[in-house]
């Protein structure tokens, strides 16, 4: 049989299932999504290495910017922990110090040996263009960063037993280390921030009371203060039944209220309503326990609708969502400030809330991060940012006068937060401790210490405010008249013990 003839059976003959497949593959355009490369730019990244071992300034100008694992090739990275450890040390960085210095570490063979040392400090002329050079590194690893978290994320999400929910807390952890990782202020010439200053001077001195803050209603306190200032975290704290939630909720109402200025607050230990019951009682001067059970007099009604109006279209927001996460809030907070132009934020309280999507050896490291995250916020958002916190039990353990006076080392769970916060304010009754006297000898039937334990900003001192339990409101003594009794009932948190008119719990009637 001729070549023609075998020729022509062959092409004739019909083409098996896989040689089909085969020429389905090299006909088919390859998909350019596939393939991708890690972002990197290797021929900077020696140039870089370059640099910084022929100018012994060229490291302090990118020590901020980029780290080892900033680089993406594996022996990039010792060589540059080998340079920052010289210069860390104080010591000089060119090449034959850098090659000791790898040698020390057990790793110039690992890197390429000298001639790759060397070959990084041949081609570079100068470090001129580094600072520039080290951003578009920076850039490049937080690219890879990015792709390494989105397709850890990816992962999970096909997990059919991982629940959504949380992941969703996982995914915004990871992004807020994430973020927080690769965070960097940059520094800040001082002609513009004079001019601040000088502009909240020229308004403070516009204002009678000297006020630059926010204000409190109280006026001995915003004597102090100056009211809640920008930026600020302020921690009120107190021990159960002090009536902490109250003094919060009766500085919400000053806020929105009296001054009309937006405030957000976030409740993570009761629901709206209750909140707002409480509100209802402080305003309308009526007994939150005849609030929840409905039983007003004739007069009492009539109270309560004349007076629901000062709180009616005014800007309070709550927010009731349980076990709310640091992001969570960040999220909402921005939102608020940005739609509604919310001045204050509110936290009830601190030590509910969690880091989900974070890990952490104990508990002390979780709040430990959310304080500096709510600190983080006030800072962002440039509004004050009030959280209420516990105090341990230490305070019901001592004895005496003082010994019931609340310190900072009684913050619960961790000395973070006095270290984090801009002021530190304790709410304590002494009558819950049947002490009826202060040291000057002032009667405190019916009062609350507003104890000022931290003020970065100004000094400290304590602040004599009336408690009307009753009402679940604080008072300045100058405003209204209290029986020698204290009257009413008092008001505590849900984690005491008792019964509290609005769902919580209270200490009970004083014994006097």
């Amino acid at each position: 049989m001729s070549l023609i003839g075998i020729s022509y059976i062959c092409s004739a003959m019909p083409e098996n299932k896989d040689q089909n497949q085969a020429k389905k593959r090299r006909s088919t355009p390859i998909d350019p999504t596939y393939g991708h490369l890690q972002p990197q730019a290797l021929d900077i990244e020696r140039v870089v290495l370059g640099a910084l071992m022929i100018d012994k300034d060229a490291f302090s100008m990118v020590s901020e910017i980029i780290r080892p694992e900033t680089f993406y090739e594996p022996r990039n990275q010792k060589i540059f922990t080998a340079i920052r450890t010289l210069n860390m040390d104080d010591r000089p960085v060119d090449f034959m110090t850098v090659t000791e210095e790898l040698k020390r570490e057990g790793t110039l063979e690992d890197v390429g040996g000298v001639a790759y040392i060397m070959e990084l400090t041949s081609h570079v002329a100068s470090s001129a263009h580094i600072e520039y050079h080290a951003h578009i590194l920076a850039k490049k690893s937080m690219a890879r960063q990015l792709i390494s978290y989105a397709s850890r994320i990816e992962t999970m999400a096909f997990d059919d037993t991982v629940d959504p929910d949380v992941l969703m807390q996982e995914a915004e952890g990871q992004l807020f280390e994430l973020s927080q990782k690769n965070m960097k202020n940059d520094y800040t010439q001082i002609d513009p921030v004079l001019e601040e200053a000088v502009k909240i001077l020229q308004q403070s001195a516009q204002n009678a009371g000297g006020l630059t803050g926010i204000p409190s209603g109280y006026t001995k306190l915003d004597d102090i203060t100056s009211g809640w200032q920008k930026s600020d975290l302020v921690i009120i704290a107190g021990r159960p039944a002090m009536g902490k939630t109250s003094f919060a909720l009766s500085i919400a109402k000053n806020i929105a209220v009296d001054y009309n200025e937006p405030i957000a607050f976030f409740s993570l230990e009761m629901n709206n309503v209750q909140l707002v019951n409480r509100l209802m009682s402080n305003v309308c001067e009526i007994s939150g326990s005849k609030i929840l059970s409905g039983q007003l007099s004739p007069d009492e009604w009539v109270r309560l609708d004349k007076n629901l109006r000062k709180l009616t279209g005014k800007p309070i927001y709550i927010d009731d969502t349980p076990g709310m996460s640091i992001f969570e809030l960040r999220t909402k907070a921005r939102r608020l400030v940005r739609e509604k132009g919310v001045k204050v934020i509110m936290i009830d309280y601190l030590q509910l809330m969690n880091a989900n999507g974070m890990r952490f050896g104990n508990r002390q490291e979780e709040v430990s991060t959310i304080s500096r995250s709510l600190k983080g916020l006030a800072k962002e958002l440039n509004i004050p940012v009030l959280a209420l916190s516990q105090l341990s039990r230490n305070v019901d353990n001592r004895e005496g006068v003082e010994g019931k006076r609340p310190q900072l080392s009684d913050l619960r769970e961790s000395g973070a937060i006095e270290q984090d916060a801009d002021m530190v304010l304790f709410v304590h009754r002494p009558e819950y401790y049947r002490i009826f006297q202060d040291e000057k000898g002032n009667d405190l039937h019916g009062k609350a210490q507003i104890i000022i334990a931290k003020h970065r900003k100004g000094a400290t001192g304590d602040v004599l405010l009336s408690f009307r339990g009753e009402y679940t409101r604080f008072e300045n003594p100058e405003d209204s008249y209290m029986p020698p009794s204290g009257g009413g009932e008092i008001i505590g948190s849900r984690m005491n013990e008792g019964d509290d008119p609005f769902g919580g719990a209270s200490a009970g009637p004083l014994p006097y």
